[in-house]
């Protein structure tokens, strides 16, 4: 029998799950699971739990086995000091606050030569302990036993006293704790602007924050990290403080008992413990925290800005030309099969300053005839606008449908490892112009290939923390790309790296396998693929999907494992597997409880059905066409009080930003999206939703659109 994990009582209690449920996630996990396979189909062992928790769980569960580690070098280093008694193991077995085990650490924690260490080495221990004892009438008189060799004078051994007993309240838990309070009620953040550089033209960004301070727990992470950027910029300087004279005052109150002389010198070394060290302490710990929260919200809305992206509705397999548009550079075009192929591209040059209309014109007819072109796809770039009404204005010999698609991250694309493989014989333009095509065919399968940072729907995304981000985007990824899933024939080898229990070598071995032997016709086939074995086929099995295949299973999310069970349905039934999924009839009259049974429960067996109804069906919608306002071009157009239609391009804590065609984007300020109150932008709208705004403000110097979805 497995061992039961250490840590899963504490993660059920802090999660408010069930313990036996976490503690098979965590036995799955261990094992090798991917979140999207556990989620999908061990319903019966997690107790239902999305991916969300499981996420939560495997998190909790990381950090709890960081902080065993950080136990176990604490312990080693105290005890090699010769102090770790079995009173202080017991705290820091039973310890799992990271904050309180680093204050119990703190008086033991090596550290560079402090003041107090000097002193200490100078014999002065015994002066700061019979000074912090606040019985001695003539401290003078005491300290002079102490002057000598190492000591020059009466003033250098008080103050070697005072230096010991500040470093020891502020390494005292319940004095840290005392300042921590303050400053977790009243610390205020304040930034001020450098006074040399404020003149300077890439300062003016940060002008708001010339002379700003607000209480720290009502900073949002939208503020502080424009602040920290502005700071790693070097134009202003941010700083967190709380009340110094409250936190000296509550200090004193536990080291200060009466009047005298000794009172007094304890009264100077608690002042100097909370200046010189305590607050700057503090300071950085809150700096770090305030720093992580922030990271993390900001995190959160990219994450689900980049969901929203990945899930944008697919055109299909139809054939589609791209078109990359440009004033003087003209408008690259790339014609594609139904299949994304690059079969055709040229340049044509509509616009001022060649303005070639005529050929342009002429050459686009030609192209949508010959390569039998259904739909457009123009990038939301420089000369969009124009280029789109110009297509829409074309009368082509068939219906064309014209769609304008985000381009962010094309031209990382294009001049990536990936385009290269791809396109060896192509030009970057060329490369960018396909990536705007097929991201409109499957802006999953297209967006997968492009480092998530650079897809442009992030808030500071730069400024947070790396590591954090690629974690969560990089899970992201893996969660669209497998609730989707995945055309076992079609999908690239960068995409198939996604799909649960694959990873670049078994993606590559398929995409091998495949062009030498031709189609998969079943998912079994998956097995005879190098080097992906039981294991990694029980994962990826259920995400890929196979059109056409002889097995009807084979293009739904049903898993083979649990394909026994459905051939039982339908023998129940009198009729093959193929019969009972084309009969929603048949379906209808199933009493899915008699199947229930140890291994198989309800959540997996309604799972089931829903495939049978519709199987292979993509999550992702309808793509839908949009048109901006054809009587505003620029900026200069607006007008406050219009209402006009616009895409949301980019979601924040703070609001969200929509284009309506004039090459700037607008923001709706999250106090502007509903009649209502309205906590977070994405509870109203969602990435590249179509709404209608009200112009409010124009600022034509700053270039600044203020926006409203409010209703009049």
């Amino acid at each position: 029998m497995q061992e039961m994990n250490p840590f899963s009582k504490m993660i059920a209690a802090t999660l408010a799950l069930s313990e036996k449920a976490v503690e098979n996630t965590l036995e799955l996990l261990e094992e090798g699971c991917t979140i999207p396979f556990i989620s999908r189909y061990r319903k019966e062992k997690t107790g239902n739990m999305d991916e969300v928790k499981i996420e939560a769980v495997a998190q909790a569960n990381e950090k709890y086995k960081e902080m065993a580690k950080r136990k176990e070098t604490i312990l080693k280093t105290i005890g090699e000091q010769g102090k770790l008694s079995a009173e202080l193991q017991q705290r820091i077995d039973n310890c799992w606050d990271a904050t309180e085990l680093e204050d119990i650490y703190l008086p033991f924690k090596p550290k560079r030569r402090t003041r107090a260490q000097v002193a200490r080495e100078q014999g002065l221990e015994p002066l700061a302990q019979l000074l912090l004892l606040q019985r001695e009438r003539n401290p003078e008189q005491a300290a002079r036993k102490f002057v000598g060799d190492k000591v020059s004078d009466v003033e250098a051994a008080l103050q070697g006293a005072k230096d010991i007993i500040a470093e020891t309240v502020s390494e005292n838990e319940q004095s840290r704790n005392q300042i921590r309070g303050e400053f977790r009620r009243g610390a205020i953040i304040t930034s001020k602007v450098v006074a040399k550089k404020k003149d300077e033209e890439d300062a003016q960004r940060f002008s708001d924050y010339f002379d700003f301070s607000e209480p720290l727990k009502r900073c949002s992470s939208h503020r502080l990290l424009a602040m920290r950027r502005g700071e790693a910029a070097g134009f202003l300087r941010v700083s967190i403080s709380a009340d110094e004279e409250t936190c000296i005052t509550k200090l004193k109150r536990h080291y200060v008992h009466g009047f005298g002389e000794c009172q007094a010198l304890v009264g100077e070394a608690v002042d100097d413990a909370f200046k010189r060290l305590l607050k700057p302490s503090i300071e950085t710990e809150f700096a770090a925290q305030s720093k992580q929260k922030a990271d993390e919200e900001a995190i959160v809305v990219f994450a689900e800005n980049l969901r929203q992206l990945l899930l944008a509705a697919p055109l299909g397999q139809k054939r589609v030309m791209a078109v990359d548009p440009g004033f003087a550079n003209g408008c690259k075009t790339a014609c594609l099969d139904a299949q994304g192929n690059l079969v055709h591209h040229e340049i044509v040059y509509p616009h001022p300053p060649r303005s070639k209309r005529m050929e342009a014109t002429a050459a686009m007819k030609r192209m949508v005839r010959q390569y039998q072109v259904e739909a457009m796809a123009v990038g939301n770039g420089t000369a969009s606008r124009e280029t789109s009404e110009w297509l829409n204005e074309i009368d082509f010999e068939h219906p064309v449908d014209v769609y304008v698609v985000s381009e962010d991250g094309a031209s990382i694309y294009s001049a990536s490892k990936i385009a290269r493989e791809e396109f060896p014989d192509e030009d970057v333009t060329v490369r960018g112009a396909v990536s705007i095509g097929r991201r409109l065919m499957d802006p999953l399968a297209e967006l997968v290939k492009i480092d998530p940072k650079s897809i442009g729907v992030g808030q500071y995304q730069h400024d947070v923390d790396q590591s954090l981000l690629k974690k969560s985007l990089d899970s992201v990824v893996m969660s669209c790309v497998n609730s989707v899933g995945v055309n076992l024939n079609t999908a690239s080898q960068h995409l198939l790296t996604y799909v649960s229990g694959l990873g670049p070598t078994l993606a590559k071995n398929i995409v091998e396998y495949r062009r030498e032997n031709g189609a998969f016709s079943s998912r079994s086939q998956l097995k005879k693929v190098p080097r992906l074995g039981p294991s990694a086929y029980e994962q990826c099995a259920g995400f890929l999907r196979i059109p056409g295949a002889r097995n009807p299973l084979d293009n739904s999310a049903v898993h083979p494992e649990r394909y026994s069970l459905v051939e039982t349905m339908a023998k129940d039934q009198g009729v093959t597997v193929k019969q009972l999924v084309e009969d929603k009839a048949l379906q209808k009259k199933i009493d899915i409880r008699k199947y229930v049974s140890g291994e198989v429960g309800m959540p997996t067996l309604t799972d089931i059905m829903a495939e049978l109804d519709k199987p292979g069906l993509d999550p992702r919608g309808e793509v839908e066409k949009f048109e901006f306002d054809a009587s505003i071009k620029t900026i200069e157009d607006l007008h406050v009080g219009m209402v006009v239609p616009g895409i949301v391009t980019n979601i924040t804590k703070f609001g969200a930003f929509v284009d309506i065609g004039v090459h700037n984007d607008g923001l709706v300020h999250v106090s502007q999206m509903a009649n209502r109150y309205v906590s977070d932008p994405s509870e109203v709208v969602k990435l590249h939703e179509h709404v209608m705004v009200r112009v409010t403000e124009v600022d034509l110097k700053r270039k600044r659109i203020v926006l409203s979805m409010k209703q009049l």
